[in-house]
């Protein structure tokens, strides 16, 4: 996906809401405002976003000195997303259908984006996406192509939300292999938060080279781009991963709810709709 004019002061704010969890100091904060103000000039609209946002992460970095300002919320997510866990287990076991609800309940845990200047509460958003209709639900070709499967690649997307993957990657009943950053950049994961929220039980867990908040191929590691191109089936969690991924020639089920407008548009759906969307299915 390009990158449009509504990206650009979303960037900004991104920057400022970094920084200000990255340091106290209002002049290094000030110095992150400058430094993205000056690359603004020079961002092509023909880049996807979050190769963008790479550029904005790793100078937060550098200004602040912090490699990993969110890493206190990661936690708080993974813990109270791990408190939510046997209720939701038990709600997929008693279900009438209980792959399309870890599904919702996996989509669900999309709300939990950083990156996003959006307020978010995990139990009220999982209650209202158990009810929601999907505005696009590739579901039956995804069953299909689950049923064919022999191995499967699970692109994930933010910390808190891998207690959410863990519940559908165990109904999916195939070897998976989990996928996370490579750096910590904004809440999305990495290995120590996968396996803080217990992936490792139920998946392989391995990096995929990015230090994007997204899965951004030029930027990925060579194990990654072998798994990616030779997996049966390609689960890709989160609008960061769509922005990265929606424009590859293979198949791919996309897994989000569109929580901004930008997204909303670019799917032709509305904002806070949920979506199960396949690409290139031959």
């Amino acid at each position: 996906m390009r990158t449009y004019l509504e990206c650009i002061p979303c960037f900004m704010q991104q920057a400022f809401r970094a920084a200000k969890v990255a340091t106290d100091d209002d002049e290094k904060i000030k110095e992150v405002l400058n430094s993205i103000g000056e690359m603004v000039r020079s961002i092509s609209l023909d880049n996807t976003p979050p190769e963008t946002g790479n550029i904005v992460y790793q100078k937060i970095r550098e200004i602040t000195g912090n490699n990993d300002p969110y890493q206190k919320i990661k936690k708080d997510n993974i813990d109270e997303a791990l408190s939510l866990y046997p209720e939701l287990k038990e709600l997929i076991e008693k279900s009438d259908d209980r792959l399309l609800t870890a599904i919702r309940i996996a989509i669900a845990g999309n709300v939990i984006d950083l990156g996003v200047n959006k307020n978010f509460n995990i139990v009220d958003d999982l209650k209202k996406i158990l009810k929601q209709d999907f505005a696009f639900c590739d579901y039956e070709e995804f069953k299909n192509q689950l049923s064919k499967a022999k191995s499967i690649l699970y692109l994930g997307d933010n910390a808190g939300e891998s207690v959410f993957d863990k519940l559908l990657i165990e109904e999916l009943g195939k070897p998976v292999t989990y996928v996370v950053r490579e750096i910590p950049v904004i809440n999305d994961c990495v290995i120590a938060d996968a396996v803080a929220s217990g992936i490792d039980e139920v998946a392989e867990i391995i990096s995929s080279g990015s230090t994007a908040p997204a899965t951004i191929l030029n930027l990925c590691n060579l194990e990654f781009i072998d798994r990616f191109e030779d997996a049966d089936l390609v689960i890709s969690k989160g609008q960061g991963n769509f922005e990265g991924l929606s424009q590859v020639n293979r198949s791919v089920f996309f897994m989000l709810k569109a929580k901004c407008p930008v997204i909303a548009r670019n799917l032709n759906v509305k904002e806070n709709d949920i979506v199960l969307k396949s690409i290139n299915l031959y």
